[in-house]
């Protein structure tokens, strides 16, 4: 049987801490994504502020990229409109610093493995602590990679939530958590994103993953209303709510308000969960 990967240094920084203080007080996390600058920088760091106030936990920002990674058409629709808008990976960092200077809560930023490389992992690491954020998920990074960048990333505090798809054996899992810095990022559905009528599954695959790793376990893909985040939370320590609320904020007059209402009604998902233990 493979060997349990456990953390055999004090674990700092914004979102273990989350993380730790949600457990000790028997809850979990709500993850909500957005996409920065959709529709407009100022929009997405308000909606940031607001969803923290409404019950998220940490907010997750997708930095637009040409050839999103996994992303289905809501979320990839979003990027391409915001590259269109002149959104830079610079622009993202400073947006985030916008909403940092106005919220405690966790920013976390997906970006895509392309962006970072080609501007430097310790030069784009080093900015994004400097901008605010907490941490990063690389979807599509090599695993050749990421010990460099986890490493980075202690130096800094910084959370690395890397993907762990359901179907990946033990061996490949602990390949990827052991670069796993303070959470770790489990793919409910194998596929790309979007909404979905049935709850994903996850309890086995996290009870998989509790036997490989002591991170915090984040689901997310497929997670669209406040009753999947009551069965995912049942078993995971959060989800992330990508495309429901992507699709909210773009049909509505008031993208921000759309954001902060959503993400109350989620968080009615994990309250949900506490009422039944």
């Amino acid at each position: 049987m493979a060997s349990r990967v456990r953390t055999l240094r004090a674990v700092s920084g914004r979102i273990a801490d989350i993380f730790a203080r949600l457990a000790r007080d028997g809850r979990t996390a709500l993850m909500p994504f957005v996409t920065a600058g959709h529709p407009s920088t100022d929009v997405t760091a308000a909606a940031i502020v607001g969803m923290h106030g409404a019950g998220a936990s940490i907010v997750e920002v997708g930095v637009p990229f040409s050839d999103p990674i996994a992303d289905g058409p809501v979320i990839a629709a979003s990027m391409h409109r915001a590259l269109q808008a002149g959104v830079t990976p610079r622009a993202a960092l400073e947006m985030v610093a916008d909403a940092r200077a106005r919220t405690e809560g966790g920013i976390v930023a997906m970006v895509s493995w392309s962006i970072v490389s080609r501007i430097g992992a310790s030069t784009f690491l080093a900015e994004a602590s400097a901008h605010g954020l907490d941490g990063l998920i690389l979807p599509d990074i090599d695993i050749a990679d990421a010990g460099r960048v986890a490493d980075l990333c202690d130096r800094s505090n910084l959370a690395l939530g890397l993907l762990v798809a359901p179907g990946s054996g033990d061996a490949r899992v602990l390949e990827i958590v052991r670069h796993c810095r303070q959470f770790v990022y489990l793919l409910a559905r194998a596929g790309l994103t979007g909404e979905r009528d049935a709850a994903p599954e996850v309890q086995a695959s996290v009870a998989r993953l509790r036997t490989l790793t002591a991170l915090p376990i984040a689901a997310g893909f497929g997670i669209s209303n406040a009753a999947h985040v009551a069965a995912v939370t049942a078993s995971a320590d959060g989800a992330i709510v990508g495309s429901a609320l992507v699709r909210r904020m773009d049909a509505a007059k008031d993208p921000v308000a759309a954001a902060v209402e959503f993400t109350r009604e989620l968080a009615g998902g994990l309250a949900a969960r506490q009422a039944c233990r």
